[in-house]
């Protein structure tokens, strides 16, 4: 999680913007809305929330990584943080 008061009140912000996207949802479907609509808010309020759970797995795996020294990984510090760039890729892929 973040740990600056920054980083913690952007996250806050967006966890934020995300119950906001609900609340609109369950306005739509209380008000009766479409289909089409609703889903197009569903695939934004995933969207939203896999964003999220991307940037908290991203904190997560910099806070685990990079507070052990490289050596304990048998890789130096470039390599460690090339490492940590391509899972943190691959996080980003299967999120979007």
């Amino acid at each position: 999680m973040p740990h600056t008061p920054e980083a913690k009140a952007k996250t806050i912000a967006r966890v934020r913007r995300i119950k906001g996207q609900a609340e609109a949802l369950e306005r739509a479907i209380e008000a009766g809305t479409e289909c089409a609509p609703l889903l197009q808010q569903i695939v934004a309020l995933r969207g939203a929330a896999n964003g999220l759970m991307s940037e908290v797995m991203e904190s997560y795996l910099q806070e685990s990584f990079a507070s052990q020294s490289p050596a304990t990984h048998g890789c130096d510090p470039d390599e460690q943080d090339a490492k940590i760039s391509e899972i943190l890729k691959i996080v980003r892929r299967y999120f979007k």
